[in-house]
């Protein structure tokens, strides 16, 4: 019997209601089932909180107090030389916080490194989701999650040397609430206001005691200098070099050709134990290349030290080369315990011919994963199945327990019986390109769906034929998109393939201006805010975000308000899983595969510690060594 029919269940609810009564606000039933089935209001209310230096989402910072420096770096790392990577396409933007323009890498995040624009906390990139100080010193939670106060690093510094303040704070909020990238006006939406308490203090009023993620959220957020936007459209392209708190400065800009980067010698933090050992090329560049090949050949010329790897066919073939032969270059792979993330065919939902689950799913069933492997990727490819795959979040192969019933306690029959029992299995193949069976199923779905064949075309009741476009950026997507194109013409499916440049794939990307897109969305181990901005109601139609499929799920929607409220592991873990498995079951991307880990290729002038993230590489703890440190950095 469903739990909100039963006894028990009448009663779980009421007691969920009446708790949102007494926190003075309503709570949406999912989270309320799971509030209440996990022990009432002592389950969402922390314990008191006091200023600390760290802060997780659940459980308690593995860095204990004394620590000398992050474990992925080493502190004896030699400073100098310059490191030059290369980019695929164009730039026009130094501000990345913006819709408009194309930004520059290098200025922040990702595993490029916070290198110009820093927050008042950093990451650990081997936590689910734990903070350390960095431009604050100490956060301070209140116990009713009614405020969050920082309170600044007295030494904290913008490149310009005029010290980081409330005010500092407080616009940089303003500011990208209203103006920045759309997830952040998403993330910023449930803070009711900020404040400047002192000289060192800022203090952050929120909306609601639901979103614990948003302390931690609120540490992330990239600090601007009030002062450097003065008299600016924030909004508007900007090209001259930008002030910001990191350890580098901008100090060339070729716009679409080169960004350099100097490391700034009395940079704030430099012997902070969170950038100990960080940070140490005294030049990072970033040279721009029309496509791969190019990159490639410069890379093999010693013109570019580092690149990472996607393709088998060129990790198997293009990096054999006198040089590495020799043993100056190294191909490696760097392990992760993260989660996979989801790469694959979007298919646009707010396009009719996709509205139908039984379409999409045929589309799915139609993608031959052992022959791509075999004839494109050199069998070196994992396939896909979920949006969590290689980690305790995965619903793949699992049945739900009974936390997650709860939470889809309130939406009977909306998953399918197979993807909730956990027996539901992604289809192989014969790896023929013409499996007859997997032709026949997703024939089978088609014609449920109302379509048939007419001579070798796939068309409607009405005649209308079974037609779309795959829109694609690279010859390697190109590749990928035909072989797809091959099985799809099988069934009578006309889809056709455009390739466009980056600027315009952007641009038709942002506003939901295709038919089918292949996109990868990266996963983190403490999933949370960032799905709004990926599969929730709101972000389908709000141009520019990462919803490409257009997905509107209630209980997508369940799921995520689950994922912020959840106040323990086990509580994001049931919530991680039911957005698994709802999304599965509503094969809005047509899964495609995954790396083992990430492959790496560099010139051994430069090295890294013995120790990586589990989330991957991180330049900011590489070095050039000290016998290469010749005059530019590299030859």
């Amino acid at each position: 019997m469903p739990i909100r029919g039963s006894i028990i269940g009448r009663a779980v609810v009421a007691a969920a209601r009446d708790l949102g009564r007494r926190l003075g606000r309503a709570l949406p039933l999912g989270l309320a089932l799971a509030v209440a089935l996990g022990g009432g209001l002592a389950s969402i209310v922390p314990a008191a909180a006091e200023p600390r230096p760290a802060i997780a989402m659940h459980g308690a910072p593995r860095l204990t107090p004394g620590w000398d420096h992050v474990p992925w770096a080493d502190p004896a790392a030699p400073k100098g030389g310059r490191i030059t990577l290369g980019v695929v396409g164009s730039f026009d933007q130094l501000n990345p916080f913006v819709f408009r323009g194309n930004p520059a890498a290098g200025l922040r995040g990702g595993a490029e490194g916070s290198n110009v624009f820093e927050s008042l906390m950093d990451r650990g990139l081997d936590e689910p989701f734990t903070l350390y100080g960095l431009l604050a010193e100490t956060i301070d939670v209140a116990d009713d999650l009614s405020t969050v106060t920082f309170r600044l690093d007295p030494a904290a510094r913008f490149s310009d040397r005029t010290p980081v303040t409330p005010e500092d704070v407080v616009f940089s909020f303003e500011t990208l609430r209203e103006k920045g990238l759309p997830y952040m006006r998403a993330n910023y939406r449930d803070v009711e206001g900020v404040e400047k308490v002192d000289d060192r203090t800022v203090r952050f009023r929120l909306k609601s005691a639901e979103n614990r993620e948003l302390p931690l959220i609120l540490g992330l957020m990239p600090i601007l200098p009030a002062h450097d936007w003065k008299d600016r459209d924030f909004e508007a392209t900007r090209i001259d070099p930008p002030i910001g708190s990191g350890p580098y400065r901008v100090t060339t800009v070729e716009p679409g050709a080169r960004l350099v980067l100097t490391r700034d010698p009395d940079y704030w933090a430099k012997d902070r134990p969170v950038r100990r050992g960080l940070y140490n090329a005294d030049e990072l560049r970033w040279d721009y290349y029309r496509d791969r090949n190019s990159m490639i050949e410069s890379f093999k010329k010693g013109l570019v030290d580092l690149t990472s790897e996607s393709d088998p066919g060129r990790w198997s073939t293009a990096y054999d080369f006198p040089a590495a032969r020799e043993g100056l270059v190294v191909k490696e792979t760097i392990p992760l315990d993260v989660p996979r993330g989801m790469t694959g065919f979007a298919l646009n939902t707010r396009r009719p011919l996709f509205a139908d689950v039984r379409v999409r799913e045929a589309l799915a069933r139609l993608f031959d994963f052992e022959w791509a492997n075999r004839n494109l990727f050199w069998g070196l490819y994992e396939r896909q199945h979920g949006y969590f795959d290689g980690s305790e979040l995965s619903a793949y192969a699992r049945p739900a327990d009974d936390r997650e019933r709860a939470l889809l306690a309130p939406f009977p029959g909306a998953i399918a019986p197979a993807f909730l029992d956990g027996s539901w299995r992604m289809p192989t193949t014969d790896g023929s390109g013409r499996d007859r069976a997997a032709l026949k199923a997703a024939f089978e779905l088609l014609k449920a769906a109302g379509w048939r064949l007419d001579g070798a075309r796939l068309v409607s009741q009405t005649g209308a034929p079974f037609s779309f476009e795959i829109l694609t950026q690279t010859r390697e997507q190109e590749r990928l998109a035909m072989g797809w194109q091959r099985t799809l013409a099988a069934l009578g499916i006309d889809a056709r393939i455009r390739t466009v440049d980056a600027a315009q794939y952007e641009s038709r990307r942002r506003t939901f201006d295709f038919d089918v897109t292949l996109w990868v969305w990266a996963a983190s181990a403490s999933p949370g805010n960032e799905q709004i901005h990926r599969w929730s109601t709101g972000a389908a139609d709000q141009e520019g975000s990462f919803n490409l499929p257009g997905v509107k799920n209630p209980v997508a929607d369940a799921a995520i308000t689950a994922l912020i409220g959840a106040r323990s592991r086990d509580d994001l873990v049931a919530a991680a899983r039911l957005l698994d498995r709802v999304l599965m079951a509503g094969f809005y991307v047509v899964p495609l595969y995954h790396l083992p880990g990430q492959w790496l290729a560099h010139w051994t002038r430069i090295e890294h510690p013995a120790n990586t993230p589990g989330s991957g590489w991180t330049l900011p703890a590489w070095w050039v060594r000290p016998d290469e440190k010749k005059e530019g950095g590299t030859p």
